[in-house]
């Protein structure tokens, strides 16, 4: 399986560090060895001294499609959860000023922990779901699904004109304001409304 992540989706979130805001989507990819499950511990990389959080609505695709009409694209997910893009700031601003992929600030082992997924059905309306992110019992990020510049629709209709997409595929789809650096010891705690989904430790 692989991991398609979405950058600069939330436009507050790209103000925040000086990013423009995007005309077409932003992707990057994890690899399947990225993942944390079941609320494992996050071991802190030595290689970065500033991960930042960002707390993210995750898309689990139910079926292959490539060259997804948009109108369609809505019958290729049929859960949500949520998840956290870990990021080595200082790796990834390296590699920005030299033009370079972000994968290595992006992509290392555990950088994406994963909640357990429920249905869409649960939500009257996806573009509507509340999510945020606590560190040590303070609400560090909170979002809206509202807010997307880009919708889950044309998110999917896009990645598959270029990448096909397969059964249990996962679509990080952006994340809304408020990143910050993690340190050994906090406590992440990640809710989609008032459900607590992700629960873990720095260490």
């Amino acid at each position: 399986m692989k991991i398609i992540a979405i950058g600069r989706n939330y436009a507050e979130h790209a103000k925040e560090l000086n990013n423009p805001v995007p005309t077409t989507p932003v992707i990057f990819m994890k690899p399947e060895t990225a993942l944390l499950k079941e609320n494992k511990p996050f071991y802190h990389p030595d290689f970065s001294e500033d991960i930042h959080h960002e707390i993210e609505i995750v898309l689990k695709i139910s079926k292959e499609g490539k060259y997804i009409d948009e109108k369609f694209a809505a019958n290729y997910y049929e859960e949500i959860g949520l998840g956290i893009d870990f990021t080595a700031r200082d790796i990834q601003a390296r590699h920005k000023e030299k033009g370079l992929p972000w994968e290595l600030a992006k992509a290392f082992d555990g950088s994406a922990p994963i909640s357990n997924f429920v249905p869409k059905a649960k939500f009257e309306s996806v573009y509507d779901i509340n999510f945020k992110l606590d560190i040590n019992g303070e609400t560090r990020q909170q979002g809206n699904t509202r807010d997307l510049l880009f919708s889950f629709e044309s998110i999917i209709a896009f990645v598959s004109k270029y990448i096909t997409l397969k059964k249990g595929d996962l679509i990080f789809t952006g994340t809304p304001p408020g990143v910050s650096k993690v340190k050994i010891g906090d406590r992440l705690e990640g809710y989609l409304e008032d459900e607590k989904m992700l629960d873990f430790y720095v260490k």
